[in-house]
């Protein structure tokens, strides 16, 4: 059969198709190569800034949150700090006072999460890498310090190194003896900020950091925390030592990895990267109709010697998959070109960063487009090329079927 196949192509193409069958085959190849190439591009930036979310993130959120199941806080000495020591995979634990905060500069003022962070957290999530200007300091030489998010210093206009003026804090008195007056309820201080950090817009314009024994102190909460964060030691399953922690902590905390304490940021990427796949699925469907036309002329122009194959003996299921191999080396051409093509300028992109974000790409996290070049992808796209040539053909094919009837 496949003997059969192979002479009866030949003889089939053995003259040279009309000069516009061959222009329109040359723009399928063109159309499917580029719409291919397209996907790959699209789906490695994607790809790119989701590692790179997720990157920053990684810097921000720890391995593990630990969270009471019921209220915002919880006691510290209450909480079984002795049962994590001996899990294997624990590495280090830092405890997190959150509160909201009135801050005051100048005439400016902005409503911001406080997190109050003790010295063990920066080595933790290495906040230090988010920082944009300064330093992250809290505590130093007995003095205390501010960490504002980057829109939350531009929308109080701080400045560092400004020692004529400090930022005013505002905190609810959350202490027994806070009085019943709107006056009483609330205690003040006076801090300078030591640096500005972003990560994320509503990050930046929401977050400051305190140290947490002094935000204890201001709001009246001694040993009273929000969260507790872990940290594991490399090589670790995070699943397994997750579950483990949960074990050891009770039904009376939840514990979060990274991927549930951003759940929903994750989710929404995946579906616009599902959301882009499929529009330009569509459009290489489109593209892929181009074959269509291609294969349509080719069977009008090659009626003569269909008819002598016939004459010949040929069986209407070998005649019909010459065309058929015909059309999907049409697509295959464009696409596999295509796979290369948008391959190799995805790594271009990724090597040297071409395009950048924005005019030199300042103010950004990154200076270029990032990019992450998966395998998957590669397959992912071949699939629909092939299903969307095997579409395209059918048409075609089912017009000559019923001639050859």
């Amino acid at each position: 059969m496949r003997a059969d196949l192979y002479i009866a192509r030949r003889y089939l193409f053995a003259k040279k198709s009309h000069h516009i069958i061959n222009y329109i085959s040359m723009i399928s190849v063109i159309g499917v190569m580029l719409t291919t190439a397209s996907l790959i591009i699209v789906l490695s930036v994607f790809n790119g800034f989701e590692k790179l979310v997720i990157s920053l993130f990684n810097s921000f959120n720890p391995e593990l949150l630990v969270e009471p199941v019921q209220g915002k806080t919880f006691r510290l000495d209450a909480f079984p700090t002795e049962k994590l020591n001996p899990i294997d995979g624990v590495d280090k634990i830092s405890y997190v006072l959150e509160e909201s905060a009135l801050l005051k500069y100048k005439g400016q003022q902005a409503l911001v999460k406080l997190r109050g962070v003790d010295s063990s957290f920066v080595n933790m999530t290495r906040f230090d890498t988010l920082m944009v200007q300064g330093h992250f300091v809290l505590n130093e030489f007995k003095t205390n310090y501010l960490v504002l998010g980057y829109g939350v210093a531009y929308r109080l206009q701080s400045q560092l190194g400004d020692l004529s003026n400090s930022i005013q804090v505002f905190l609810p008195d959350k202490s027994t003896d806070a009085g019943a007056r709107i006056d009483d309820s609330f205690r003040s201080t006076y801090l300078y900020p030591s640096g500005f950090f972003s990560v994320r817009q509503d990050y930046d314009e929401n977050y400051a950091f305190i140290s947490l024994d002094y935000l204890q102190q201001i709001v009246g909460l001694e040993q009273v925390i929000s969260s507790v964060e872990i940290s594991l030691k490399p090589k670790n399953d995070v699943g397994q030592v997750q579950r483990e922690v949960q074990k050891a902590v009770g039904a009376e905390y939840k514990v979060k990895n990274r991927f549930e304490q951003q759940s929903v940021l994750l989710q929404v990427m995946q579906s616009e990267k599902l959301m882009v796949y499929i529009i330009l699925g569509f459009i290489l469907l489109i593209a892929t109709f181009n074959i269509i036309g291609s294969i349509s002329m080719l069977i009008v122009d090659k009626k003569p010697d269909i008819k002598t194959l016939k004459a010949l003996g040929a069986s209407k299921k070998l005649i019909l998959n010459i065309f058929a191999i015909e059309g999907m080396m049409i697509s295959l051409a464009g696409g596999l070109t295509g796979l290369v093509l948008g391959g190799f300028i995805s790594w271009l992109q990724q090597e040297f960063g071409l395009i950048s974000l924005g005019e030199g790409g300042t103010g950004f996290v990154v200076n270029s487009y990032p990019v992450s070049i998966m395998f998957s992808d590669f397959i992912q796209v071949l699939l629909m090329v092939l299903l969307m040539s095997a579409i395209s053909v059918i048409y075609p094919l089912r017009q000559l079927a019923r001639r050859l009837d």
